[in-house]
């Protein structure tokens, strides 16, 4: 099997840890930009892809498309493109028929993931989340900012932060979601998640965390709808790079 057919994390029955701070950076078709990949189903050049990517300071990527979007979340340093400049804290969603040639002048870390927006009436979102006032939530000791949200289309986005995890009892996910850990950690009885680790919890899932740490996290909900499952024979990691760079 080549390693363009061969997918990262692409069986999306199981439930998914990744501490992406343990992993090495991969170069990329872009000079100077690095990524650490944690799902992708698809081509090597073309396929869904979710990474952490690292811009070096003075860094540039060649212009290309998006087809079926990309969402953006700048975890630190500036991103930039020609719609403007984006430091940390900014959120991007760019729809279909997107096209942009980034960049970033002092460096920055990125939290990305690619074609799995597909629709062309979705709206496009330039958001600073560090400007946006925590909401109460329903639940005891949760906070919570909105990041994207539009009918008809299932999937949701939003952060939370966890004030004291293990008083949040058990948290199901009957669509399946994806976290990524912002900032602090919490734990469950199957593990500790660091900052920067990245769960994707099957359809029918659970949480249960066990920790009083403070943790700010970014929550997908009902995304599982537009993501492609690899063939049982791809349920394999590959090192080929994702050719564009995000």
């Amino acid at each position: 099997m080549t390693d363009e057919n061969q997918a990262i994390n692409g069986d999306l029955s199981q439930r998914v840890v990744v501490a992406t701070q343990a992993m090495p950076w991969s170069a990329s078709p872009g000079v100077d930009v690095w990524r650490k990949r944690v799902h992708r189903v698809g081509p090597a050049e073309s396929g869904q892809v979710t990474s952490v990517v690292r811009y070096e300071p003075g860094a540039r990527f060649p212009s290309h498309d998006h087809p079926q979007g990309e969402e953006i979340l700048v975890l630190d340093g500036v991103f930039s493109d020609e719609q403007g400049d984006w430091p940390a804290g900014s959120y991007l969603l760019n729809p279909e028929g997107f096209r942009h040639a980034p960049w970033s002048e002092q460096g920055c870390t990125l939290f990305v993931k690619l074609r799995q927006y597909p629709g062309a009436g979705r709206d496009k979102v330039a958001l600073q989340t560090l400007d946006q006032p925590w909401q109460s939530s329903v639940r005891r000791s949760v906070q919570w900012k909105k990041l994207y949200a539009q009918e008809p289309y299932t999937d949701f986005m939003r952060l939370e932060a966890w004030d004291s995890p293990a008083e949040l009892g058990q948290i199901n996910f009957p669509r399946g979601a994806e976290l990524f850990v912002l900032k602090g950690r919490f734990a469950d009885e199957q593990g500790d998640y660091d900052t920067h680790t990245w769960l994707r919890i099957p359809v029918g899932g659970s949480l249960t965390p066990t920790s009083d740490d403070y943790c700010e996290l970014y929550i997908k909900e009902g995304g599982f709808t537009y993501l492609r499952e690899a063939p049982e024979a791809s349920h394999a990691l590959s090192n080929t790079p994702q050719a564009v760079g995000e």
